[in-house]
C-alpha cells in the first residue's frame, strides 16, 4: 500500500520558491508530495531580471514568465495567486493567508525573498504613508505597470541607486524618452561589483548613452507638495524631476519567521540542509542567512534549491549547501560585465594584473594570490570569463603567463577550454544552468543554440551568456551545431538577415526607422535596434533616409562625443593632419572665449577641444568655421598620414595628398562601425597603416599597397592586402568599393576586422577588385550616392532640429 503524500507548502512564488519547487518535482516529488504555494502577486512565477526590459519595452510581460499559472494545474500544485501568507501556527503546523485560507503543513518552506530598501529620505510620503506621486520603487511587475503609467509624457526622471537595479531603471526610463539622472551615494557605480576604476568608465559609458551620472550624492528630501518636481541633496544642491524611482537595494523579507518565532539575524538563519531552528520548516533563498551570508543572485538561490530538493526527496538526504563564490555575468544597459571574489586586494603580496582602455569601455583586472584566483572585474570585453570563472569556483593554479588570462594570446583553444571545464561549472547565473545541463541537453538531440536555450533557459535572464551558451552548444555537436535562424537577423525583431532586409526595404520604400518597424516588425518598436536601422537606412538611401532622432545616440544627435561630466568635446577636421595658421587661431580663439578646460592633440591627428557644454555646442561651431571631424558615431573618423614625399627624404608616394582626397571623400559616412584610415609614404609605415580599417602604403614603382582589417586596439590585427595599384584614383576606386561592400553586408557593431575574417580576404578581394559577382559598378554608384549627399552636420546644426537637441542636460544647482 502506498503512503500517504505529505502536505509540503512553500511560501512564496517568486525564482526561488517555484525553482525550488520545480526541482523537487524533477526527482519524483509529486508522489511524495502534496504540494501548496502562496503567492503575494496575482500571477505565475515571472524572472525578475527582465523586468527592466519591460519596462523599456524590449520585451513583453509575457515574455518574461517561468511558470505560467496554467503551469501549476498541469503539474498538481496549488497555488493561492495574489495571497499574502501572514501567519505561520508551528504548533498546528498550518500557514494562514491574508484571505482566510488555511494550509496544513508537514513540511513548509519559506522563500518570501527580499523586499526594497527605502532610505530615509524627507517628503517620500504623504499623510496616509503611501508614497507620493511619482515616487516608485523597482522590484515587480505591478511597479512597471506604474512606472509606466505615471511617466508617460513626464520631462525628467531620476533614479536613486546606481547598483545594476538602479542602472536597470534608468535604462526603462529611456523608453519614455525622460532626460534621465543617476544619483548613487557611493562613490562609483556598481560598488558592490566594481572597482573605482570599472565603476567610472561604466559611468562614461552611460553618460554616452545618454545617462546623466552623479555619484557621492547623499539625498536629503523629495520636493514637491501633492507630487514630485524634484530632489534635494544633503549638500545643499537641488534636481528638477517629475518621477523618481527608489533603487537602493534590497533587504531580506523576514517578517512572517520573526512572527513565527525563527532565529531571524539578518535573515532567516539556516543550516547546511537549509533548516531553520524549527526542524519541519525549511527556508532558502534572498530571505535566508546561511553562515551569516545573506545573497542577492540568483546563483546561490539555484544551488540552495537542488540542495534542498535532494534533502527532501531522499535522492541525496546528505546533501549539504555550503556557501556560494559569487561570480556573476551580466548586462548592464547593453554592456557585458563579469566580476568574481574580491574587487581589490586585501593582503601583502597579492598580486594585481589590469588593463584600461577607457575610450573603448574596456577594463578588466584579476587579483591573485599563490597563484590562484581571488577576484576578477571584466567590463566592455568579457570574453575570457568562463575560462576566469572554471579557475575562481575551482580555486585552479593559474599559468605563470598572465597575459593569456585578460587577451587570446597564447591561451588555450577554446575546445580545450571547453573539455576541461567542469561539467556542474555555471554557464548561466540568471537561471542557474551548468555546463553539464548544456551538454545533457544536446544528447538528447537538441543541436542549435536556440533549441537548448529555450529547453534549459539558458540565456533567457539577461542574456550575458548566449554567446558561451552558443559556444558550447557547439563544441558538444562537435562543431557542427544546427544554425539557428534568428543568427542571422540583423536586429532581433525582424526576422530578415541584412541582404534580404535591404531588399525588403528598398522594395517597400522604407525610408525611415518608424516605417521599418511598422511595416516589417509588426508596429512592434525594439529601441536598442533603432541605432542599427538608422546605420542601414542611411546606406541604402543617402541623402533620402528620413532621419528620426530618436533613433541615434546622443553624439550622432549633437554632433559630439559626450563625456562623463556631461559636457562634449569638439574635433573639427584636419585633412592628413593638416592644417593652418589662420584655423589655430581661430581655435585658439574658441579655447579662450568658451573656456575650454582641455585643448588635447589626438592620435587621429587633429585637436580635441574637451569639456565644451552642450548648449554652446552651436556657436563653438560657428566660429570655428570648420568642418566637423565626426569624432563620434558609427562612420568614418580620420584619415592619418605621413608628410610622404614632398618633404621625407624616405618618401615613395604622396601621402599626404591622398590622405586629404579620402577625407574629403569619406566625411561623414555611415557605416557599421567606426572606420579609422591612414596613408603611409613609404613602407616604413609611420602613420601605422598597416593596422588600420583601410589603409594604403606606398612602394617602389609609383605604386600603392591597400590594406584592409587592421586593427590596433585591444585586438592587434595586421591588416590583409587587398589589391596594389598605380594611382591615388585607382586607390580611392577600391577603398570606396571596399567600403561600400562592408556597409551593406557586416553586421551592425562588427569592425572590419572582424568582418574581413568572417567573410575571408579571397572572397573579398574576388569580389572588390575582380568584380566576380558583377556587382562592382553598383557598388561604386552607391558610394557616390552617400559621398553627393554629404551635408557638413555643424553648418546644419546651427539651427536645431528639435527643441531639446541642444538644450544643456538639466545640471544639479546650488
Amino acid at each position: 500500500m502506498r503512503a500517504a503524500k505529505k502536505k509540503l507548502v512553500v511560501i512564496g512564488n517568486g525564482m526561488a520558491g517555484a525553482r525550488c519547487v520545480e526541482e523537487i518535482l524533477a526527482r519524483g516529488g509529486a508522489d511524495q508530495f502534496e504540494i501548496t504555494m502562496f503567492g503575494d502577486e496575482p500571477y505565475g512565477n515571472y524572472n525578475r531580471i527582465l523586468l527592466s526590459d519591460v519596462l523599456n519595452g524590449s520585451h513583453e510581460e509575457a515574455d518574461i514568465f517561468l511558470n505560467p499559472l496554467a503551469w501549476y494545474e498541469q503539474n498538481g500544485v496549488t497555488l493561492h495567486s495574489g495571497v499574502r501568507a501572514v501567519s505561520i501556527l508551528r504548533s498546528a503546523q498550518r500557514v494562514i493567508g491574508d484571505n482566510g485560507v488555511e494550509e496544513p503543513y508537514d513540511v513548509l518552506i519559506i522563500a518570501t525573498g527580499s523586499v526594497p530598501f527605502v532610505p530615509p529620505i524627507e517628503g517620500l510620503r504623504l499623510g496616509d504613508g503611501s508614497f507620493k506621486p511619482g515616487v516608485f520603487v523597482f522590484r515587480s511587475l505591478d511597479d512597471c505597470r506604474k512606472i509606466a503609467r505615471y511617466a508617460m509624457g513626464k520631462g525628467k526622471g531620476a533614479v536613486i541607486g546606481g547598483g545594476l537595479l538602479g542602472l536597470e531603471a534608468a535604462r526603462g526610463l529611456q523608453n519614455f524618452e525622460l532626460e534621465v539622472h543617476v544619483i548613487h551615494l557611493a562613490n562609483h557605480l556598481m560598488n558592490a561589483q566594481l572597482d573605482i576604476q570599472a565603476g567610472a568608465i561604466l559611468a562614461t559609458t552611460l553618460e554616452q548613452l545618454g545617462i546623466r551620472v552623479h555619484c557621492g550624492m547623499n539625498t536629503k528630501a523629495v520636493i514637491g507638495d501633492e507630487r514630485v518636481t524634484g530632489l534635494s541633496f544633503n549638500n545643499g544642491e537641488t534636481l528638477d524631476c517629475d518621477v523618481v524611482v527608489i533603487s537602493a537595494g534590497i533587504k531580506p523579507n523576514v517578517e512572517i519567521g520573526v512572527r513565527a518565532g525563527l532565529t531571524v539575524e539578518r535573515g532567516i538563519v539556516v543550516d547546511n540542509q537549509m533548516r531553520t531552528d524549527d526542524p519541519k520548516i525549511f527556508a532558502l533563498g534572498e530571505c535566508v542567512q546561511h553562515r551569516g551570508m545573506v545573497y542577492g543572485l540568483v546563483a546561490p538561490l539555484w544551488e540552495q534549491a537542488k540542495v534542498l530538493a535532494d534533502h527532501l526527496t531522499g535522492v541525496d538526504p546528505e546533501a549539504a549547501y555550503h556557501g556560494s563564490k559569487i561570480a556573476t555575468r551580466l548586462k548592464v544597459m547593453g554592456v557585458e560585465v563579469a566580476s568574481m571574489g574580491l574587487t581589490e586586494p586585501t593582503q601583502e603580496g597579492d598580486e594585481v594584473v589590469q588593463f584600461t582602455e577607457p575610450k573603448k569601455g574596456t577594463y578588466k583586472k584579476l587579483i591573485i594570490r599563490d597563484g590562484r584566483l581571488l577576484g576578477s572585474i571584466l567590463l566592455g570585453d568579457i570574453s575570457k570569463s568562463a575560462y576566469l570563472m572554471q579557475a575562481f569556483g575551482q580555486n585552479t593554479p593559474l599559468p605563470e603567463e598572465r597575459l593569456s588570462l585578460l587577451f587570446d594570446i597564447g591561451a588555450p583553444a577554446a575546445k580545450v577550454t571547453f573539455e576541461e571545464m567542469a561539467l556542474d561549472m555555471q554557464v548561466c547565473n540568471c537561471n542557474g544552468v551548468s555546463k553539464g545541463a548544456l551538454v545533457d541537453c544536446v544528447k538528447l538531440g537538441k543541436r542549435s543554440a536556440k533549441s537548448v536555450m529555450e529547453s534549459t533557459r539558458a540565456g533567457m535572464g539577461c542574456g550575458a551568456c548566449k554567446g558561451l551558451v552558443g559556444d558550447i552548444v557547439a563544441w558538444a555537436c562537435g562543431g557542427a551545431a544546427d544554425v539557428d535562424p534568428a543568427s542571422e537577423y540583423y536586429v532581433p525583431t525582424i526576422p530578415l538577415g541584412k541582404p534580404e532586409l535591404i531588399l525588403a526595404i528598398r522594395e517597400a520604400g522604407l525610408k525611415s526607422v518608424s516605417q521599418v518597424f511598422a511595416v516589417l516588425g509588426g508596429g512592434a518598436e525594439d529601441a536598442s535596434s533603432k541605432p542599427a536601422l538608422a546605420s542601414l537606412l542611411s546606406t541604402i538611401w543617402a541623402g533620402d533616409y528620413v532621419d528620426e532622432r530618436d533613433a541615434r545616440f546622443i553624439n550622432d544627435r549633437v554632433h559630439a562625443n559626450i563625456q562623463k561630466d556631461g559636457t562634449f568635446t569638439v574635433v573639427p577636421q584636419m585633412p592628413g593632419g593638416v592644417t593652418s595658421s589662420a584655423q589655430l587661431r581661430r581655435i585658439a580663439d574658441v579655447v579662450d572665449k568658451y573656456r575650454v578646460p582641455l585643448v588635447k592633440l589626438t592620435g587621429g591627428q587633429r585637436i580635441d577641444l574637451v569639456g565644451v557644454a552642450k548648449d554652446e555646442l552651436p556657436q563653438v561651431w560657428r566660429d570655428l568655421d570648420m568642418p566637423s571631424g565626426f569624432a563620434y558615431g558609427k562612420r568614418y573618423r580620420t584619415c592619418k598620414s605621413c608628410i610622404g614625399s614632398d618633404y621625407c627624404r624616405f618618401g615613395l608616394g604622396d601621402s599626404m595628398a591622398l590622405a586629404q582626397k579620402l577625407e574629403q571623400r569619406f566625411q561623414g559616412l555611415d557605416t557599421p562601425g567606426k572606420i579609422k584610415m591612414a596613408t603611409a609614404g613609404c613602407p616604413r609605415n609611420c602613420s601605422e597603416a598597416l593596422v588600420k580599417d583601410v589603409g594604403a602604403v606606398a612602394v617602389e614603382g609609383g605604386k600603392w599597397e591597400i590594406y584592409v582589417g587592421g586593427a590596433a586596439g585591444a585586438h592587434v590585427r595586421k591588416g590583409d592586402l587587398l589589391c596594389v595599384v598605380s594611382s591615388h584614383e585607382e586607390a580611392i576606386k577600391y577603398m570606396s568599393r571596399f567600403m561600400q561592400y562592408y556597409r551593406e553586408s557586416a553586421k551592425y557593431l562588427e569592425r572590419t576586422y572582424g568582418w574581413v575574417e568572417r567573410v575571408g580576404i579571397a572572397k573579398i578581394r574576388a569580389v572588390v577588385v575582380d568584380d566576380s559577382e558583377g556587382i562592382g559598378e553598383r557598388l561604386d554608384s552607391a558610394m557616390q550616392k552617400s559621398v553627393d549627399a554629404y551635408v557638413d552636420p555643424w553648418r546644419e546644426a546651427y539651427t536645431p532640429k528639435t527643441e531639446n537637441q541642444f538644450k544643456g542636460l538639466l545640471p544639479i544647482v546650488q
